[in-house]
Formats: structure tokens, C-alpha cells, sequence
């Protein structure tokens, strides 16, 4: 049986999710975004790109909601994720400058409804699938699709929100109740669904 502590991140969820569904859409430019964004491709616009010191995974973006690449510019700006070259990108961006970039980067959203790929871990059912579904779309735009993101990625943010380098509270609270082994089974199952995010964009992007 769950525990009233599950119960509780759960309830957080679904209000969360419910107060979210009304979030008007990104409205960006792709095409600016395709010319004040171009040094984002040096790391996200490589496929298998490594961050180092710590080494892993730069995320896959294409196909990701574009509300959520904004909502984590403006977290890099505000200092609520801790990472010195993003936070310095970020930094040069107004909102509408986000905005764009993330209408270029993001091209075409992954579709909802593909059916879940193998036995989601309990804890994906108890503490993810209600914002990230259990196919890793994430149920609106403020919320990241991780289908087919690096597990390396995921398992890193995870992590973050552990230790406190993410500041958000309701993901603090839900990464705190993972174990090490959680984190991986999470990261491998999420890695492992399609369609998947993926690096390469379409040629007549570049």
C-alpha cells in the first residue's frame, strides 16, 4: 500500500497539473530563434555531446515542449539550477529571447498517446507517470518529456534535485524519496521509451 507520504507528493501532482492545464502555449519565433540561438547548438546540437566535471549527457531538445526549455532558461537565469555556462546563455536572454530559442530548439513536440514501453518501476508509477506519463511525455508544456532523453541526463538532474542544485520544491521533495537504485531504474526505463527526443534537427534548420 503507498504511504501517506506517496499520497501526499501525489495530491501535489495532480493540483499542480490541474492549475497548469490552462498554461497558455509558447509563442515563439522559431526563425529568430534559429538566429540568437545558434551557439546552443554547439552543445545541444551535437549528438552524444558530454558536459564534463561532472561528465554526462547534454539533453536531447528536439521534441521537448518549448514551455519547459523556457521555464529552465529563466531557472538557469535565476540562479534556481546551478550551471555556470548556462546560467551565462541564459543571462544574455530576455523572455521573448527564451521564448524564440525555444520555439527553434524545441521544432516539433513529441506526440502524446504512444503506448508505454515495458514495466514502469514502482516508483515511476507512484511519484512520475502523473506529471511525465508513463510513455515520458510530459502530460502539458510546463512539464519535460523524457522519452528517449539520456538516461546519464536524467539520472543526473535527478540528483541535482536531491541535493538541492535544482531548487524546485515539489521535484525536491518527490527526488528525495529515490534511492541510488530508483534514480537508475527511472533514468533506464524513461531513456528506453518512444518516440524519443532526439539531438539531430531537420536539415533545413541548420
Amino acid at each position: 500500500m503507498p504511504s501517506m507520504s506517496n499520497h501526499w507528493v501525489r495530491l501535489v501532482a495532480v493540483t499542480m497539473t490541474l492549475a497548469l492545464a490552462g498554461t497558455v502555449q509558447a509563442a515563439g519565433d522559431a526563425q529568430r530563434g534559429r538566429v540568437i540561438g545558434y551557439t546552443c547548438l554547439g552543445c545541444h546540437g551535437i549528438a552524444n555531446y558530454k558536459n564534463v566535471y561532472p561528465t554526462y549527457s547534454v539533453p536531447k531538445l528536439v521534441g521537448q515542449h518549448p514551455e519547459y526549455i523556457v521555464a529552465a532558461l529563466k531557472a538557469y537565469r535565476g540562479k534556481q539550477r546551478s550551471h555556470g555556462t548556462m546560467y551565462a546563455q541564459a543571462s544574455s536572454l530576455s523572455d521573448q529571447d527564451m521564448e524564440d530559442v525555444a520555439a527553434y530548439l524545441a521544432d516539433a513536440v513529441l506526440p502524446a498517446g504512444a503506448a508505454p514501453s515495458g514495466a514502469a518501476p514502482q516508483k515511476v508509477t507512484e511519484l512520475c507517470s502523473a506529471c511525465h506519463g508513463a510513455n515520458g511525455v510530459g502530460i502539458t508544456g510546463d512539464y519535460p518529456t523524457l522519452a528517449g532523453q539520456h538516461a546519464d541526463y536524467i539520472a543526473r538532474a535527478l540528483v541535482e534535485y536531491q541535493k538541492g542544485d535544482r531548487k524546485n520544491p515539489i521535484m525536491g521533495t518527490f527526488a528525495g524519496q529515490l534511492s541510488a537504485a530508483d534514480v537508475k531504474a527511472i533514468a533506464d526505463y524513461y531513456s528506453g521509451q518512444r518516440p524519443a527526443l532526439q539531438t539531430v534537427r531537420r536539415p533545413n534548420w541548420l
